[in-house]
């Protein structure tokens, strides 16, 4: 049996045509990732914090809190704030991400629910969008840690009683 040219051209199409296999994620490329993440959600939470306290002052924020229906927004509106300055600044160092990414996804499903829900998804309508990301973000950080490139890697791997923070 003889093979012609447009058989083996055919063969060698499909063979370099083939889907490449991912390659897997490794230690360092993971580390990379968190990382990003980390760095990406704390600088979204640390500005929107600094706005509160610096553009729209506490007292403005807690008027647009109570405008909105915060529940007791005059206490809400300082511990918000206080909480994605302080949150996002642990996030994008990696110290303690795991509770400011807890504090931080729950603070925004806070939000989601109290305020941004009835206007649906787009953040041009005062909707989710934004909550949703950054909650999603936080809780990832939550879960995974902070990776290998974060300073609670430094503080605390190899240590049994805070190993959950590394």
């Amino acid at each position: 049996m003889t093979t012609t040219t447009a058989q083996v051209s055919e063969q060698s199409t499909a063979q370099t045509t083939a889907p490449a296999t991912p390659t897997p994620a490794t230690p360092v490329t993971t580390g990379i990732a968190l990382a990003v993440l980390r760095v990406a959600i704390g600088f979204l939470f640390l500005a929107h914090g600094w706005q509160k306290f610096n553009q729209f002052t506490i007292p403005g924020t807690t008027a647009a809190f109570e405008q909105m229906g915060v529940p007791a927004a005059g206490l809400a509106a300082p511990l918000m704030a206080t909480l994605e300055v302080a949150g996002g600044l642990a996030l994008i160092l990696g110290l303690l991400a795991r509770i400011a990414g807890a504090a931080l996804a729950l603070a925004m499903v806070g939000a989601i629910v109290t305020v941004h829900a009835p206007f649906g998804i787009f953040v041009a309508d005062n909707g989710f969008e934004l909550v949703l990301a950054l909650a999603a973000g936080s809780a990832a950080v939550a879960l995974l840690g902070a990776g290998r490139f974060s300073l609670d890697r430094v503080l605390f791997a190899g240590r049994a009683k805070a190993s959950f923070l590394a």
